[in-house]
């Protein structure tokens, strides 16, 4: 008989991915029954959490007619078996009445029943500790996680090539790349050798194309104050580019740049308005906590946009004019699955706050005509349960580095202020 280890799965695991039900093979999946009376807590919610807790309990209603959930079911073309255990043991030196002290409990219990291995598989940082404190193999949910090895946020954007070649590339608008390794839509400087010669290209279909000399819009009057901006208003404003995704640290432009740049767009009439839309939970505590309607609840996790219309044009009548027109358009991202955003360019504020799947359902909302920016600092994460090489914004961009469809501008340089930019660096 196979000897499959015991795996322990937390609420937090279950509501983070639904998938992660089907995700072990060759193991035995235990679920306490406390994990069950959180999910329930959860299945009215709507979006991602909402989701995923209906779908594992109508998951394990199905595995019911299969066989006692009790003494576990075996799911042969998941080569696991998945089973509930109660979770009425008590350890002496935790709070008994606490939900993941239940789960722990449970787990040693196991522990002592069998000679097998017996793993919690958890998201909750402080569950794995106090498991490790009470000699209990512990570990996160691995499915959604990048190699922080690859290095996918250092990108060198420097390229050298011979004074002849830069002239060439000039006369041409570009140079042949066949023999580099470059992401598609990476952008770069071509240095000759001499101190003055070089260009700003971006690379497509193993070729390192000029980037045109940058024009000023007339009706926002944004101008990029270094190369990576420049990069960033190129992508902004390129119709073969439909998901941008821009990061960088507190006050280094991206917030500002794409919200000119989608005002720009829409007002030349290539989109019909701009959708604003980011994670609202990242404490939480859902949106209807708060007092007023939509636009009003909303309104101090959009305080950072209508900051920068107000900087820009020295008021805010022209963001609330655009408001209610239907022009401007916020949308939650826990509200936003069914829809579909045709023609519109949509904005992912705050995107390292958002899992994987919540990123997927904004992305996959994505109509004709529609061009999506996740912008974000993957260094300043607020969110449970996700870190630098977990949150959605790090994988999206590293699961999408090759494609046609999609670019990853780096914004390091901080220009809200000299003192903002310095405080970014060393506090």
């Amino acid at each position: 008989m196979k000897k499959r280890k015991i795996l322990v799965v937390d609420t937090s695991v279950l509501l983070y991915d639904k998938e992660s039900i089907h995700s072990f093979p060759g193991n035995e999946v235990v679920i306490p029954l406390i994990v069950l009376d959180e999910l329930d807590r959860f299945k009215e919610k709507p979006g991602i959490l909402g989701e995923s807790a209906r779908y594992v309990n109508r998951f394990l209603d199905f595995l019911r007619k299969k066989g006692r959930l009790d003494e576990g079911v075996l799911i042969e073309e998941e080569d696991q078996i998945i089973r509930v255990t109660i979770d009425d043991y008590k350890i002496d030196v935790l709070d008994n009445t606490r939900g993941d002290n239940k789960i722990i409990a449970a787990a040693l219990e196991l522990k002592k029943k069998t000679k097998r291995t017996v793993k919690v598989i958890t998201k909750d940082i402080n569950l794995r500790v106090k498991c490790d404190a009470l000699g209990l193999e512990a570990e996160d949910y691995y499915k959604d996680y990048i190699d922080d090895e690859k290095g996918f946020l250092k990108l060198s954007d420097k390229i050298e090539i011979t004074d002849l070649d830069i002239d060439n590339l000039y006369e041409t608008g570009w140079h042949d790349a066949s023999k580099l390794e470059l992401y598609e839509n990476s952008y770069h400087v071509l240095s000759g050798t001499s101190a003055s010669k070089s260009v700003l290209c971006i690379h497509t279909d193993n070729k390192l194309h000029r980037l045109i000399d940058y024009q000023k819009n007339e009706q926002t009057d944004v101008k990029p104050r270094n190369k990576e901006q420049r990069y960033a208003l190129h992508a902004l404003r390129s119709e073969n580019i439909p998901l941008v995704c821009l990061t960088g640290l507190a006050g280094s432009g991206k917030t500002f740049l794409t919200l000119m740049s989608g005002l720009e767009e829409m007002l030349a009439g290539r989109y019909e308005r701009i959708v604003v839309t980011r994670n609202i939970e990242p404490v939480g505590r859902d949106i209807g906590y708060l007092p007023g309607d939509l636009n009003e609840k909303m309104g101090p996790w959009m305080a950072s946009l209508i900051d920068n219309f107000r900087h820009h044009f020295k008021d805010k009548a022209y963001f609330e004019v655009l408001m209610e027109k239907g022009k401007i358009e916020i949308a939650p991202l826990s509200y936003i699955r069914g829809r579909t955003f045709n023609n519109s360019y949509i904005i992912v504020d705050e995107a390292q706050n958002a899992t994987i799947h919540e990123l997927k359902t904004i992305v996959t909302r994505s109509g004709e005509g529609s061009k999506i920016v996740l912008m974000g600092d993957t260094d300043q994460i607020d969110t449970p349960y996700i870190d630098k090489r977990s949150n959605g914004l790090s994988i999206i961009i590293d699961r999408t580095k090759d494609s046609k469809l999609t670019t990853h501008i780096h914004l390091s340089r901080g220009e809200r202020s000299a003192l903002a930019t310095y405080a970014s660096k060393v506090l």
